[in-house]
């Protein structure tokens, strides 16, 4: 089911989450990613690797150790709020379509993170850039 124990990172997110050092939202949106991917690839299910019920595929292989632990590295990771959701679910999704369609690299977990933490600044960038526009809308409207 796995390559490593559900409970055990089950526990550690819960430390990591306790203690500040991992973002919930990260995780949270992780699974989301991924469970949307799992479910979109069930609509079009065309081998039996894409008929995997979604929640199989959140619990295949290496996908919630990533999810937990390497995912929510402070400092590779988005840092805006809105950012960390955008972030975690593009990591899921990617991760469920790089194992699916990559028959030779099917476990794309790492993959996903690492194609992820090199847009985790433009996705910030662009949070940013946006917060600023909003802010300066709201400056001009109140002065008027």
């Amino acid at each position: 089911i796995g390559e490593t124990s559900t409970l055990a990172i089950l526990i550690g997110a819960l430390i990591l989450i306790l203690t500040g050092v991992a973002s919930w939202k990260i995780i949270v949106s992780v699974f989301a990613g991924g469970t949307a991917m799992g479910l979109l690839l069930n609509a079009f299910a065309v081998n039996e690797f894409m008929a995997l019920p979604f929640w199989e595929h959140l619990l295949l292989g290496g996908f919630a150790f990533g999810a937990v632990f390497m995912a929510t590295d402070p400092v590779t990771g988005a840092q805006t709020e809105k950012g960390k959701w955008i972030y975690g679910f593009l990591i899921g999704f990617l991760a469920i379509l790089i194992r699916v369609l990559n028959p030779a690299y099917p476990e794309g977990v790492m993959m996903a993170i690492l194609l992820m933490n090199v847009f985790a600044p433009l996705i910030d960038h662009y949070i940013v850039e946006a917060n600023i526009k909003k802010r300066l809308k709201r400056a001009k409207v109140s002065a008027n």
